[in-house]
């Protein structure tokens, strides 16, 4: 364990820096770049044959991993490939998975001639089928074959290399790396049939990575040293900034629990950290500084602060759905003193948001534009921003303060207290009532109420970094998890729509719902 220790403290000296998107990744985006100029032309014919022939053969060996059926065979063809992917360039990558979704996709001339004999078949009449059950079946058995045809045909021969990759050593892992690149390619172009092939793979992956194939597992700080880094790498909401500050997310008052599927050992495909404190945190300052934390027998609060995937490939596969709703089992089981379940939540597109409708109402005019911030809001803004911001009114002004990267306007006692009243109630609208398909249009909003969660409070400067100030002034949010309410919550959210919101948070927006009711009178 010394061992262990002295080997993670060397790494976080080295490698301590927030994760690159790519990082699990690296060794499939580890680009064969042709040679520089000044090498001869006679090498560079040379390298692109190179290419081409790793093309080939890889393409061979894919080919034969779906097509092979001796074991002997199929593993060496299954190593060859996923070896041989690993080593093309990106376009060459681009290239194969075009030629899988493409020409191992299902034979749809088979499937329509199935359909044209399926459609062909007659009923039989109901009195018919009263009088003589065994006839009955008989008359069944055409439809029977037909349907058990169209299934087998509606399969794409992909599948075949989906399934063998599955059972096959490393090969989860490295579906999920193939998915990743997939959803690369399909974010710079939008092909129909790696769209296709994508929803294949994802249909397959939910299925192999379903809750009771997957082991909850409480990290600490005795854990493996390769463990402990891939924690570091991955945390995605609040970056770990040094040794210290990993042991104290792993240390008294804290938990950490991770998925991890037995197909990819040491490494946890989703993890969540949690605080145990007294009362609900407002800024994530007071969780990530808490020293000395709360001593675990008077907490009655698990917070949930920061849910990271280490997996791009497993993009829209919602494991933190039930990763929390096992948690939250686990510590109400060892711990029957937590009453209270909630997360401290950020707000990433809260900013982005506003600052497109600021520049809406600009573009638009005085005439048709929506006022955004209420006439006593726009006057005690313009006198306190004499001295940070110009503008003509009220809402240009606050374009200009909250679209400046020095934030002076958190240096302001006055104009922070100023800013907060019209920030609060617009993050309230934006959070109950911005949507998107009739979802919550904050991603980690949508990700918590089809959870089951509702939301609790606004939090005002409650994350001061530069990333807290860009993404949303400063603004979190709690949601809270009723144990009671959370199914219910759940199906509300899916087949409504509906958001679970405290009295606190429709408060901010009942002044304007009021008018609202008015004018319809």
């Amino acid at each position: 364990m010394n061992k262990n220790r002295k080997a993670l403290s060397i790494l976080m000296r080295t490698r301590m820096r927030p994760p690159s998107p790519s990082s699990s990744t690296s060794r499939i985006n580890h680009m064969q770049f042709p040679p520089l100029d000044g090498v001869s032309s006679s090498s560079s014919q040379d390298a692109s044959a190179s290419f081409h022939t790793d093309f080939e053969r890889v393409r061979e060996s894919m080919h034969s991993a779906i097509s092979m059926n001796k074991t002997e065979i199929l593993d060496a063809a299954l190593d060859d490939f996923s070896e041989g992917y690993f080593g093309l360039p990106n376009e060459d990558r681009r290239m194969l998975l075009l030629t899988l979704a493409r020409e191992y996709d299902l034979n749809r001339i088979q499937v329509r001639e199935l359909m044209k004999q399926y459609l062909g078949l007659e009923l039989p009449s109901g009195d018919k089928a009263v009088e003589n059950a065994h006839e009955e079946e008989g008359s069944f058995s055409a439809f029977y074959r037909i349907e058990r045809n169209l299934r087998h045909s509606l399969k794409p021969m992909y599948e075949v290399l989906f399934e063998r990759l599955n059972t096959h050593p490393g090969g989860l892992r490295f579906l999920s790396i193939m998915r990743a690149d997939i959803l690369s390619f399909l974010a710079e172009e939008n092909i129909p049939s790696l769209r296709a092939l994508d929803s294949y793979l994802k249909e397959k992956l939910i299925t192999w990575l379903s809750p009771a194939n997957l082991q909850l597992h409480h990290i600490t700080w005795d854990d493996s040293a390769s463990l402990l880094e891939k924690i570091v790498a991955y945390e995605a909401v609040h970056p770990i900034s040094n040794l210290l500050d990993l042991k104290r997310r792993l240390g008294v008052g804290r938990r950490c629990f991770g998925y991890l599927h037995p197909a990819i050992p040491g490494e946890p495909l989703i993890f969540i950290e949690v605080a145990l404190m007294k009362t609900v945190a407002q800024t994530i300052q007071e969780v990530l500084w808490d020293d000395p934390p709360t001593p675990e027998s008077e907490a009655t609060c698990a917070l949930f602060y920061s849910i990271s995937s280490t997996q791009p490939g497993l993009s829209g596969i919602n494991l933190g759905k039930f990763l929390i709703k096992r948690v939250i089992d686990v510590v109400r089981r060892d711990m029957p003193g937590i009453s209270t379940f909630a997360t401290l939540s950020p707000l990433p597109g809260y900013m982005q948001w506003l600052l497109s409708k600021l520049a809406s109402v600009e573009r638009s005019g005085s005439t048709f534009s929506e006022n955004l911030l209420k006439p006593e809001e726009e006057s005690a803004l313009l006198e306190a921003a004499e001295e940070f911001a110009t503008g003509k009114n009220g809402t240009e002004v606050i374009r200009n303060l909250l679209s400046s990267t020095s934030y002076e306007w958190t240096k302001s006692e006055k104009l922070s207290l100023v800013l907060k009243t019209p920030l609060m109630r617009l993050c309230a609208r934006y959070l109950l009532q911005e949507k998107k398909r009739g979802k919550a249009l904050d991603s980690v909003g949508n990700f918590h109420l089809q959870n089951g969660a509702m939301i609790g409070r606004i939090n005002w400067m409650a994350d001061r970094s530069e990333k807290g100030l860009r993404q949303s002034a400063g603004l979190m949010v709690n949601y809270i998890y009723k144990v009671d309410h959370i199914e219910e919550n759940a199906q509300s959210y899916f087949s409504k729509g509906e958001i679970q919101a405290s009295d606190e948070v429709r408060a901010y927006l009942e002044p304007q719902e009021d008018i609202q009711e008015e004018m319809k009178d």
